[in-house]
């Protein structure tokens, strides 16, 4: 699959449908898009993937947001994003990348296990401090943040 990534263009439109997928806040999507990147994964002239990438120390940036259109998702669109995130911070002279996800969500840990993170750290009850809705994911609420980071 030919899939072109990118930075959003600033007259392009924000891509909330995506964004919303792994944040369902939007209070907190426009926060942290006012002070990152968006970056976009298109498909024939279709955007299919979305990742926000924050600096949030002088050395250190996170990807605070990444989702897969459902119909694309388990085609590698996820990891090669991740992948592009991991160059663009290493162009930045970025030393420590990081990620966090939901307690439910085996599947993003896997992936981002594969592509070089680790766990540092567990964000206790950061979902039920943070929203003020409870959020589900495979079944189970999400309570707590899994942390993880990867050296560059």
């Amino acid at each position: 699959m030919n899939v072109q990534l990118r930075p959003l263009l600033a007259q392009e439109a924000t891509p909330y449908d995506l964004l919303l997928l792994a944040d369902p806040s939007r209070k907190l999507v426009d926060e942290y898009l006012s002070r990152g990147t968006c970056f976009v994964a298109s498909y024939e002239a279709e955007i299919v993937g979305v990742l926000v990438l924050i600096r949030t120390r002088p050395e250190m940036m996170e990807i605070v947001n990444i989702a897969v259109k459902e119909t694309y998702q388990r085609k590698g669109i996820g990891n090669k994003l991740i992948l592009y995130a991991i160059e663009q911070a290493k162009g930045l002279g970025i030393k420590t990348l990081e990620i966090g996800t939901g307690n439910p969500g085996a599947a993003q840990l896997m992936l981002y296990q594969k592509c070089g993170f680790r766990i540092t750290w567990i964000d206790r009850d950061f979902f039920i401090r943070h929203y003020p809705e409870p959020i589900f994911e495979n079944g189970m609420q999400c309570r707590d943040m899994i942390r993880m980071s990867m050296d560059l």
